[in-house]
């Protein structure tokens, strides 16, 4: 007997349409070339094209070494390497796309090179990463977290109050004796 494997939902569906929307990109690709070749001619566009993936191959290469580095170096320096190496995948990233022939993905790498751009990139790469590792192997990589409680009391004037045994109050929520300690988590 033979077992079936077990995907989610979420995962069929991505099955299911990812290669729709590569056909729908690849058409997208196609149809701005098109339109670049027509306004600025068939041989430009051409050049445009190998010069773009030319530098994509040294930004990869740049990118690759000065990642790898920098996440080395951050690992014997004791100091957390998740945000370099998040910085480093990024830069890869966009190495990538600029490799890719397209305008597309020419003005996706380009824009992942720009810093503010590149830096949310990296906040949402290392959001996904801390969601599929524990808590321990994601305080190890990327250092302290912050976190809010569930239930926002960290203003004491704004907190609703507990009795306490001494008659005074403590901020909590009132009538379950629970306190909102302040701290970090490490």
């Amino acid at each position: 007997m033979q077992a079936t494997p077990v995907t989610s939902p979420r995962r069929g569906r991505l099955l299911t349409w990812a290669p729709l929307g590569l056909a729908g990109f690849a058409v997208a690709e196609i149809a701005v070339f098109i339109l670049v070749a027509q306004q600025v001619g068939y041989v430009t566009t051409i050049l445009a094209g190998l010069l773009l993936s030319a530098v994509g191959g040294l930004v990869l290469r740049r990118e690759g070494i000065r990642g790898w580095r920098r996440f080395r170096d951050a690992a014997r320096g004791g100091r957390h390497p998740g945000t370099e190496g998040a910085d480093g995948v990024i830069g890869i990233i966009a190495g990538l796309l600029l490799s890719v022939p397209g305008f597309l993905t020419d003005l996706a790498g380009l824009l992942l090179i720009v810093p503010p751009i590149r830096a949310l990139a990296r906040r949402s790469l290392i959001r996904r990463a801390e969601r599929r590792m524990t808590s321990a192997q994601a305080g190890d990589l990327f250092g302290p977290r912050r976190v809010r409680p569930a239930n926002d009391y960290a203003h004491a004037d704004s907190a609703p109050t507990a009795p306490t045994a001494g008659g005074g109050t403590t901020p909590g929520r009132a009538g379950t004796g629970d306190e909102v300690i302040e701290g970090e988590i490490v």
